[in-house]
């Protein structure tokens, strides 16, 4: 891909477009955004349903229909990222969050609770890992994957950080004075973060990619194969991630310790993202998308089949978080590495919206199905071949047919 990386350099995404406050500002805003608008829910949960009467499974519906409106809303977000840039779309999104937790706080029944999370699934699409990737790819140019992973380790912080956060302020207050308040910080932090760090002229878009076939790319046999594979590596990664506690519980720990193994997951998944950038250097695309959902099965075969001791299962959750902070950033650069930046906003909502959908899926999805197969020891090998499945799909898709840069196209 060095044609294209050659002429992002001279098309105004290399450093004298790129404005130098947006990096820091986009890392406080994904760590503000993703703490408070999603990590606050889990820690608050409790707390709402004993305050209101609500149903565990209802409150989480809400949850969860945000997350698909997400999927759905980040497709047209994603076009408007492409022709404008991004300080409209995430200073909106911003607003919206705010206006829609403020919501969530005061919401008077169940109803108005779930149009809550629906607005707040539109302010996600605008403001959460999408956006910033789209802007972090066309600002910083062949040197994204620097960018794209300093913005996912801070990102990786937003549970670190505001989760303890929000646990201390509901000790003190009640759910929805937490909120309120999380709402004061969330446009303290974002607004004029979003505002006022992303004003630097959006670059023009490098000329767009035609394969040699007529077949626009998003209905491409790679595309869509791709974005399979990333749909079942999804489905598989978050079911593990909300199995992990109830399978080695069902080893011998004890809840507390299944904590600390997921926490150590995230810490995994940390350290997973400042390994990208030097598989990216020594790999190929499609390799590397193969190696790293083949590895997420592989760690989930591995949690099924080991039964003990604890230490090592929680070993092998760390290593399933390396896996996960890795395949994080291959999904932030998918569109680039093959098709390249003109149109990756829309590209990479379209590519991304059903990995979302299957991610927002998979708690409830796992949690059913691990009755009838017989427990989350089956389950897991279940998903483990849904993930060897997704990396016979990215093979598959192999490299697009051979391209020239052409405008318009």
């Amino acid at each position: 891909m060095t044609d294209l990386h050659t002429h992002e350099a001279a098309t105004g995404t290399g450093d004298r477009s790129r404005p130098r406050a947006a990096l820091p500002a986009l890392c406080a805003t994904q760590i503000t955004s993703w703490g408070i608008v999603y990590y606050a829910f889990p820690v608050l949960l409790p707390h709402l349903t004993a305050d209101t009467g609500w149903s565990t499974s209802a409150a989480t519906a809400a949850f969860s229909a945000a997350l698909l409106v997400s999927a759905i809303a980040g497709i047209p977000v994603g076009r408007i990222l492409d022709r404008r840039g991004p300080r409209a779309v995430m200073t909106t999104g911003s607003l919206l969050a705010v206006a829609a937790v403020l919501a969530i706080a005061l919401a008077p029944n169940l109803y108005v609770f779930t149009a809550a999370w629906l607005m707040a699934g539109v302010a996600m699409a605008a403001t959460f890992y999408q956006p910033a990737f789209a802007a972090l790819t066309r600002w910083w140019g062949p040197d994204r994957v620097r960018a794209l992973t300093t913005v996912t380790l801070a990102g990786g912080l937003a549970s670190t950080v505001f989760a303890p956060l929000t646990a201390t302020l509901a000790d003190h207050l009640s759910w929805r004075t937490t909120y309120a308040v999380l709402a004061v910080i969330l446009a303290a932090v974002t607004i004029p973060a979003h505002a006022l760090a992303l004003r630097a002229s959006w670059p023009p878009a490098p000329p767009a990619v035609r394969t040699t076939s007529r077949t626009p790319i998003a209905r491409s046999r790679p595309f869509l194969l791709l974005t399979l594979a990333f749909a079942l590596s999804g489905f598989a990664v978050y079911a593990v991630v909300f199995g992990l506690v109830p399978l080695l519980t069902g080893r011998g720990a004890d809840p507390t310790t299944a904590a600390w193994a997921l926490g150590l997951g995230g810490a995994g998944q940390t350290l997973g993202r400042t390994l990208y950038a030097t598989l990216s250097r020594r790999t190929g695309v499609t390799t590397r998308t193969a190696i790293l959902i083949a590895a997420g099965g592989f760690t989930t075969a591995a949690l099924a089949v080991v039964t003990g001791p604890i230490p090592l299962l929680i070993l092998l959750a760390v290593l399933a978080g390396v896996v996960r902070g890795n395949l994080t950033l291959l999904q932030a650069t998918a569109v680039a590495d093959r098709w390249g930046t003109a149109d990756y906003g829309r590209l990479s909502g379209l590519l991304s919206a059903p990995a979302t959908v299957s991610g927002a899926l998979a708690p409830w999805a796992g949690a059913a199905l691990a009755g009838p197969l017989g427990g989350y020891s089956k389950l897991f090998i279940a998903l483990a071949v849904g993930s060897a499945l997704a990396a016979v799909l990215a093979v598959a898709s192999g490299r697009p047919a051979s391209h020239v840069n052409v405008r318009g196209a």
